[in-house]
């Protein structure tokens, strides 16, 4: 008896120890996007006018829906944000993750590729921060492959299956 208690403990150790990196890299890159999510929210939520101009500017969507966009927008970032750094309703809070860092990045590309000169509205609302070039692309792209880690984790992966087994 006292070594099937052993050997369950001994088992128990390995698995603890093959755990750690994928707890450190997945609570890694929700607070890293959690907090970009956050930052990003701040000075559009401070400044909804300045927000709604830099979204007017990028011409993708009509009239009626710029203002929604940007009383709308800023709050979901905040609270997407904040989902992510406390773990919260993972699964829901990475998908629209996902759809709206996919969303920002389609509007970026396309407007690059029509050569309007506008800022990116990513970061600030002042026209002169955040011009919208290939450097804002990458940048917004490394958000997405962390977003896209985090989907991957959450439902398929059995990184998802060793979190759920601690709770």
């Amino acid at each position: 008896m006292n070594t099937a208690l052993s050997s369950h403990s001994s088992r128990k150790k390995a698995q603890n120890k093959t755990k750690w990196p994928f707890r450190v890299l997945y609570t890694v890159a929700r607070l890293i996007l959690g907090g970009v999510f956050i930052y990003a929210s701040i000075d559009k939520i401070l400044h909804p006018a300045a927000f709604a101009e830099a979204v007017y500017n990028y011409q993708v969507l009509p009239d009626g829906f710029i203002n929604l966009a940007a009383i709308v927008l800023p709050w979901l970032e905040f609270f997407l944000g904040t989902f992510l750094i406390i773990g919260f309703w993972m699964p829901g809070t990475v998908v629209i993750s996902n759809l709206l860092l996919m969303t920002f990045m389609g509007a970026l590309v396309f407007n690059l590729s029509r050569g309007l000169d506008i800022h990116c509205g990513c970061f600030s609302t002042s026209p002169t921060d955040n011009p919208m070039d290939a450097w804002t692309v990458l940048r917004d792209s490394s958000f997405l492959i962390l977003a896209i880690y985090l989907l991957l984790t959450v439902f398929f992966s059995r990184v998802s299956a060793v979190l759920k087994a601690d709770k």
